[in-house]
Parts: C-alpha cells; sequence; structure tokens
C-alpha cells in the first residue's frame, strides 16, 4: 500500500515520506477508525501478476450538520499498466459503498485538471465539481451526497 501511494506521488513529481514512515502513518490512522485502505489485488485482471494493483484511501470525520461520518477520498491510484479497464472505476464504486456502509452521508474529494481521467471518472459517476483557478493549475473539489443510511 504505501508502494502504491509513493507510486502515485512519483508519477506527479510530489515529494512523499519513506515508505516505512508511510506505512506506520496509514496503519495508526486505520487503528484509530479514521481512514480505510481499499486493494485491488485480482492478479487475473492484471494478466496474473500478484497485487496489489491498486488503492482508495478513504478519511473518515463526524459531520456537523448531521449525526453521521462524511467521508474523504483522500488518495484513489491504479498503476499506469491497468488503467483504462474499470479499475479506477471499480474501486470508486467500493470506496462509496464503504462509506455508504458506514454511515457515511456525503463524499469528498480534490484533484487538479492535470488528472483528466481522474475528472472524466468523478463526472461519470455523479460527483459536483467546484473549480478554484491557480496560475498555472486549476484545483477541482469534487462532492456527492450519498443516500442515507437504512
Amino acid at each position: 500500500m504505501a508502494r502504491l501511494l509513493r507510486a502515485f506521488n512519483a508519477e506527479y513529481d510530489d515529494p512523499a515520506p519513506p515508505q516505512e514512515w508511510l506505512a506506520a502513518r496509514v496503519a495508526a490512522l486505520v487503528a484509530a477508525d479514521t481512514a480505510v485502505v481499499l486493494l485491488d489485488v485480482a492478479p487475473e485482471a492484471a494478466g496474473g501478476v500478484p497485487g496489489p494493483h491498486g488503492l482508495a484511501l478513504l478519511r473518515f470525520r463526524r459531520s456537523l450538520w448531521e449525526d453521521a461520518d462524511e467521508a474523504y477520498l483522500a488518495e484513489l491510484y491504479v498503476v499506469p499498466s491497468l488503467r483504462g479497464r474499470g479499475h479506477g472505476r471499480a474501486l470508486l464504486r467500493a470506496a462509496m459503498d464503504h462509506a455508504h456502509g458506514r454511515g457515511a452521508t456525503y463524499l469528498d474529494l480534490t484533484t487538479t485538471n492535470t488528472d483528466e481521467a481522474a475528472v472524466a471518472l468523478y463526472e461519470s459517476v455523479g460527483f459536483d465539481r467546484h473549480e478554484r483557478r491557480g496560475p498555472d493549475v486549476t484545483s477541482y473539489y469534487f462532492e456527492i451526497d450519498l443516500p442515507a443510511p437504512g
């Protein structure tokens, strides 16, 4: 999991802490029940190559406006060689289902205009997009209401 997170940052030339530190940090967040990591590990979908091949990392926080959780999709990543095969969509759907199953009524995330495939994916699933323009990059904030529990 930490290897995938570092690969994601490297792909976009973003700094990342050492893999061991990152693994320990995510483990602490999961143990505190404030984060969940979903992994794409199906070797048959990757030509028999063992996984994981992708991940979705969700963070949870208590809602201010209702007695429920809100979820933040902190990371969604699929290795480049498997993109365009539905792995990202499956991870996103699994993340939405997991958040809903936990009682979250809202999911949000951010990305930039440089990740055109992610923008198209989020819009195709029904997320609302809001923009904040910068000098070189446009930052997109996406949000979607999840079905009410019950």
